[in-house]
């Protein structure tokens, strides 16, 4: 029964091949940029600061979060928000977020140290919003969320930072962020989308450092069925 693990792993790799799809890098770029753009209206329904109804304890990022003990809350009740917040194990569409936060679902929860340790049971199902692997996710057109972990089982590593373009990633052991393009000629810094926690717990364009990036241990990857232009 030695060739029973193989085996396994075999097909857990078929099955996740199976379900990714292509898309071009302005497809990438142009679903990122979407979240963006989204415009809500807060109300003090969508704000919770403690246990749902299963236990999960949730953080909206909020401008009361700084009470709680968290930096960076961000948007406020009766005041027009503009992005999709950041939630733990979110996957929505700018379209299901704005549906969620109609039927009155706490908009977004961000990633406490209680969530790392917990994973996905720290998920709440009362909450709305995209967290950064699921941002990823939706960029690329995948049809479920790939984990920080899951997604090199999708990519190949790149050799060198130069190599990289609209729509590869930066990822290190729990953050990823899109690449978008080179923000000076020397390649010092780059103009990257990302869903939470810099600046703010909110999906966003951000000119990021490279020497920074490399500090905190991120490198270049590039998802396998990318395609340069659309071939159809």
């Amino acid at each position: 029964m030695k060739w029973f693990p193989a085996l396994i792993g075999i097909c857990a790799s078929v099955l996740l091949n199976s379900c990714s799809t292509t898309v071009t890098r302005d497809e990438a770029i142009d679903t990122a940029y979407r979240y963006t753009q989204v415009v809500w209206m807060p109300e003090e329904r969508h704000v919770r600061h403690g246990p749902d109804g299963d236990g999960i304890v949730v953080h909206t990022p909020d401008r009361s979060l700084s009470a709680h003990g968290y930096p960076r809350g961000w948007w406020k009740p009766g005041v027009a928000a503009k992005s999709m917040p950041y939630q733990w194990g979110g996957f929505d569409t700018p379209e299901s977020f704005l549906e969620s936060i109609k039927e009155g679902k706490k908009a977004g929860d961000i990633a406490s140290p209680e969530k790392r340790r917990s994973g996905d049971s720290g998920v709440s199902k009362e909450s709305c919003g995209i967290d950064c692997s699921g941002f990823v996710s939706r960029c690329w057109n995948l049809p479920r969320p790939y984990s920080t972990k899951q997604l090199p089982q999708i990519c190949d590593p790149l050799d060198s930072w130069d190599e990289l373009k609209p729509g590869d990633i930066l990822l290190n052991h729990g953050h990823v962020v899109l690449f978008k393009e080179w923000a000076d000629p020397m390649r010092s810094h780059l103009v990257a989308y990302e869903a939470g926690p810099y600046p703010v717990w909110k999906v966003s364009a951000s000119g990021l450092s490279v020497q920074r990036l490399r500090s905190q241990g991120y490198s270049p990857w590039r998802y396998r069925y990318i395609r340069e232009v659309d071939e159809r």
